[in-house]
């Protein structure tokens, strides 16, 4: 079982010189925003995601990871996709 947040970040303390933790604060900034690069530059993906919550919200499957399964190896998903991304340029 795993420790509490606070158990945690009790053993924590110390372990990272300030060196280490500066290079660790540095390696996250440039994660998120090489992330935030990527997803700008593939609008599919919050189109992807999006459509997938919305099917799992309005149909609310016994078995989700059996529903994700089958959800993205639709061998039509690209259409169904591509459709959608065509719909939001329609707006736009």
């Amino acid at each position: 079982m795993m420790a509490g947040k606070g158990a945690l970040a009790k053993l924590d303390v110390g372990v990272l010189s300030a060196e280490q933790q500066e290079k660790l604060r540095q390696f996250k900034i440039k994660t998120r925003i090489d992330n935030e690069k990527y997803l700008r530059s593939h609008p599919e993906v919050e189109v992807l995601i999006g459509d997938f919550l919305r099917d799992v919200l309005l149909k609310r499957p016994a078995d989700i990871r059996e529903f994700a399964a089958d959800h993205f190896t639709n061998p039509d998903l690209h259409v169904v996709i591509g459709t959608k991304m065509e719909g939001i340029s329609d707006v736009e």
